[in-house]
């Protein structure tokens, strides 16, 4: 028959599936009764009606099976109290106290940021953004992405994220989908409403993003950036002095000089810029045949203009457009698919080839 300090000891490893915590040192594990083989457990859940009730029950069901002696298991859920969620909150925050101003946590941590961004809208941008952050997510690494097109927004469709952020207190704990967690104006408005928003309100909203969210220290910060040179892209660079810009452009020429505006506007405040990706570079045929429909060459002309790496191409294929519209991103769906090769490629060349040398990744052994 197993003992509670058995069973406390087989939870510890069990992590919250939002906050990435143990539910032990979360306090979520509320009471244990063990009656010969069987044993009950009260859950005390964060918030009422938690979305990934099902998720936890799974986590703690399995790990108390796997010890010697248990027979059944049975799982009773409760509700945190305030004095209990107080807790969980003052770990979230890092030890600032509730209602005062949290402090931007990407200003001197560890974590990569990188903004990705264009001259003009239509080029894939959004698109590239989302599958981009899947494939760095399937390396291994801990990804969080931030939707500044706070006019256009459209990461929560991409990525298939139809449920708000969970709210303890006031901190706002991001969903995740493929391993990638997700800020965006879409959780806050309507699909068909319009955000009309001046400079001000854009740069209190994106403040809020990176301090009023708990991050939890990721590798990378992804961002989704507007299209041009605006307000926002100003604020951002203010925020996040360290950020990597990566441009998204198409093969044409005027695409491409519509993108340089947009790499020279990150130079002229003080941003670096780290890379071009030509989008929608070719289409193949079922027969093979490869036609590059919107020319050819932008990219790497403009990679050599701006005198920084050329990070590749990515091919227009009608899987990738679909899954972005249906919320089955291909580098999740169909990891095998032609572009989702090129975007694995990309995500490799930027995490491994353009990691600054001071980054540490023991996974995969670079220095």
């Amino acid at each position: 028959m197993a003992t509670e300090t058995e069973i406390l000891d087989a939870l510890r490893p069990v992590e919250d599936p939002e906050l990435h915590r143990s539910i032990v040192d979360l306090g979520m594990v509320e009471r244990i009764v063990i009656a010969g083989p069987n044993v009950a457990v009260t859950i005390a859940l964060t918030i009422q009606g938690c979305p990934l009730r099902a998720e936890i029950t799974n986590r703690v069901t399995g790990a108390i099976k796997a010890l010697s002696g248990v027979g059944e298991v049975q799982l009773d859920f409760t509700v945190m109290s305030d004095a209990q969620r107080s807790k969980v909150s003052d770990l979230m925050r890092a030890g600032h106290e509730q209602g005062t101003e949290r402090p931007n946590p990407f200003t001197s941590n560890r974590t990569r940021i990188l903004a990705i961004s264009s001259g003009k809208g239509g080029v894939g941008k959004s698109s590239v953004t989302a599958n981009l952050s899947i494939a760095l997510a399937q390396m291994g690494y801990s990804v969080a992405a931030i939707d500044a097109d706070v006019w256009g927004f459209s990461m929560p469709r991409m990525l298939g994220i139809d449920r708000p952020p969970t709210v303890i207190d006031d901190v706002l704990v991001p969903p995740e989908a493929h391993g990638v967690k997700l800020i965006s104006m879409g959780f806050f408005a309507r699909e068909d409403q319009p955000v009309v928003w001046r400079g001000p309100m854009l740069h209190k909203a994106l403040n809020q993003f990176l301090t009023d969210v708990y991050w939890d220290d990721p590798d990378f910060l992804v961002i989704d950036m507007p299209p041009g040179t605006g307000d926002i892209s100003i604020s951002m660079a203010q925020f996040l002095p360290r950020a990597e810009v990566i441009v998204v452009t198409t093969p044409q020429a005027a695409a491409q000089k519509v993108a340089q505006r947009a790499a020279y506007m990150a130079q002229k405040v003080n941003l670096s810029v780290s890379g071009v990706i030509e989008n929608m570079s070719w289409f193949t045929c079922d027969h093979g045949q490869r036609y590059e429909l919107f020319g050819s060459g932008g990219g790497k002309d403009l990679a050599d203009t701006l005198g920084v790496p050329f990070l590749g191409q990515v091919p227009l294929i009608q899987e990738l457009r679909e899954g972005s519209d249906d919320g089955m991103p291909i580098m999740a769906m169909n990891p095998s698919s032609e572009a989702s090769q090129a975007i694995a490629a990309i995500a490799k060349t930027i995490a491994v080839d353009l990691a600054p040398k001071r980054i540490y990744r023991a996974e995969l052994k670079i220095i």
